[in-house]
């Protein structure tokens, strides 16, 4: 289960106002479930942008054997691999992916495993200043271990 600071439940209160504005998100906003080490804090700072954009999110600890194990149980190739992997509505979403790319791949529904975001790139959600991101990738992975480009966000 996520805790929430009190800093978090301010933020997440201002979150509720800005998509006061969206209110079919907010009331159909998918779960989440994110698989992470409990040492690890760029995954809870992802898992809390998604909460703070309405998604239901519930977080799980797993030591790194067996979350390497877990990712490819799932179907995440290696050199895809980042440091969390949470599943949604069927899909697999591996390390620090957008939202946008979240909500795009629920809108489309593709045959596939899911979202990845490889490594943990600076500025991706969770990892640092947007502002002042690198360049990266979102790849499709298939079910048959192949990926293809999702969409890209240059450096800034």
């Amino acid at each position: 289960m996520l805790h929430l600071t009190r800093r978090d439940l301010i933020n997440s209160s201002l979150a509720f106002a800005a998509t006061a504005a969206t209110p079919a998100f907010a009331q159909t906003a998918p779960s989440i479930h994110i698989v992470k080490d409990p040492n690890c804090g760029c995954c809870t700072d992802w898992a809390r942008i998604l909460y703070q954009n309405g998604f239901h999110v519930t977080l799980e600890h797993m030591d790194n054997s067996v979350l390497a194990r877990f990712k490819k149980l799932k179907g995440i190739p290696q050199n895809m691999a980042s440091c969390h992997t949470a599943e949604i509505e069927g899909y697999m979403i591996e390390g620090h992916v957008p939202m946008a790319d979240i909500v795009r791949l629920l809108e489309e529904r593709p045959d596939a495993v899911g979202l990845t975001v490889p490594g943990m790139p600076y500025g991706s959600p969770g990892m640092g200043d947007e502002s002042d991101r690198d360049e990266y990738s979102v790849y499709l992975i298939h079910k048959d271990g192949s990926a293809e480009l999702f969409s890209h966000y240059p450096g800034a």
